[in-house]
């Protein structure tokens, strides 16, 4: 309901994303912004704030935390926050409850699975109470909206009311946003509500990050035709290590884990035809596990009712719900590999967490996975089993040469931190309000 009020609001005809990004201000707010030295970036945080009540945490709402967290190290000065209320009003949140809401979301990621339902719903009300939007003050001197997640992109009038409340120019995180390059593995509607974010990013955005080459190549063509350049750079997404000696475990028996939502794309049915054929050849004793965990996803059916059906990998591959960060950093050290069979990646945080966990990594050699992982992973054809059944094999042995090849790789691989990442967006920041 308040997405068609807002959309009303500006349903004006032949309304071009430029006029509606030149629109008269708001009236000015009491409170004026102290003066910094460069832009005032104003964190939209929309994406948090309307996933309290889920789990597990999306890889967006992932990115928007760790940007909050690094733009406080790195410009305290000149950062505000901001966001889109579930209730459908815009404005300024509060630095101190932002920073209180932060830490509670980060403590719940860290070591719970989630509440009851209705205690979820009321830790929710209770945020939204205490994270209501307040007035945007008037600009002293530059100001820019930085959005890192696809919050309502697809929403040109809702994005382009939030601009003309900061009078502030536009740069976005294009992640999530590419159509799949294998349309026959995505939910229906998908390429179109890609299409649609672009052409919000084309319409109204100054400046544009990008986790991949990859996706700029196969989805991002910038009209030749636009008012104002549309000013780019790429730059891969940080990873975050937090790791407990004291809670790992070597002595487990080996197993391998394949991480992510169960749905087509991610080719689950490679692994359990894989793990179907080991078992014949091995027995359940020799077999290796493989851990499923992630939650169940579109057209999820045809691996779960294998897993029901199928008595060779009863008990041998397990479904295992969302866990905790905690819990999932200590399953990744341990694992003999993590498995990234997937026909196509929106995101490419599943291979770099688990290296930086210390696991190795076989994954599927698809562009955006290569550009995540460089050398470091073993990459094998999403189609080929009998390539992934030959590298699973080798990989159950943890001392096998091949394994301990990619951990020496592991060992000299420095991940890139989010505040490294961060820095690059500061720097786009700054040549947007230069230009």
């Amino acid at each position: 309901m308040a997405d068609r009020r807002m959309d009303s609001e500006f349903s004006g005809r032949g309304t071009s994303g430029d006029q509606l990004m030149r629109a008269p201000r708001s009236p000015v707010a009491a409170a004026v912004a102290p003066s910094r030295q460069g832009a005032e970036i104003v964190l939209d945080l929309s994406q948090l704030l309307s996933r309290l009540a889920h789990w597990p945490p999306a890889d967006c709402d992932r990115v928007e935390l760790a940007y909050a967290r690094a733009l406080k190290a790195l410009a305290p000065d000149r950062l505000c926050y901001a966001a889109l209320h579930p209730s459908g009003a815009y404005g300024r949140l509060a630095a101190p409850m932002v920073e209180a809401f932060l830490d509670q979301i980060e403590q719940r990621w860290e070591s719970r699975c989630g509440a009851p339902r209705l205690e979820a719903y009321r830790l929710a009300a209770l945020s939204y109470w205490t994270m209501r939007p307040q007035p945007v003050p008037a600009p002293v001197g530059h100001r820019v909206l930085l959005q890192v997640s696809p919050h309502q992109l697809h929403r040109p009038r809702i994005i382009a009311r939030k601009l003309r409340r900061e009078s502030a120019r536009f740069i976005c995180l294009a992640q999530n946003l590419a159509p799949a390059a294998h349309p026959q593995y995505a939910r229906p509607g998908r390429e179109a509500l890609g299409a649609q974010q672009l052409a919000t990013i084309e319409a109204l955005a100054d400046g544009l990050l990008l986790p991949s080459r990859s996706g700029v190549e196969r989805t991002l063509d910038v009209s030749g035709e636009r008012r104002r350049p549309l000013r780019t750079r790429i730059e891969r997404l940080g990873v975050e290590l937090r790791l407990d000696p004291a809670r790992y475990r070597a002595d487990q028996p080996p197993y391998f884990v394949c991480l992510g939502t169960i749905e087509p794309h991610a080719n689950h049915l490679l692994l359990l035809n894989v793990w179907h054929s080991i078992v014949a050849a091995l027995g359940r004793e020799q077999a290796p596990r493989l851990l499923l965990v992630g939650r169940r996803g579109w057209q999820h059916r045809p691996v779960t009712d294998m897993l029901k059906r199928c008595s060779n990998l009863r008990g041998i591959v397990q479904e295992r719900p969302p866990l905790p960060d905690r819990d999932l950093r200590d399953l990744l050290r341990g694992a003999r590999a993590v498995l990234t069979p997937a026909f196509d990646a929106e995101s490419t945080m599943t291979i770099t967490t688990a290296l930086a966990s210390g696991a190795p990594v076989l994954a599927s050699g698809i562009a955006s996975h290569r550009e995540a992982g460089g050398t470091i992973p073993d990459y094998i054809d999403p189609i080929d089993g009998d390539a992934w059944r030959r590298a699973i094999l080798s990989y159950q042995a943890a001392a096998h040469p091949r394994r301990l090849l990619q951990l020496e790789r592991i060992a000299a691989w420095r991940p890139l931190t989010w505040q490294e990442h961060v820095g690059t967006a500061l720097s786009l920041i700054e040549e947007v309000v230069a230009c």
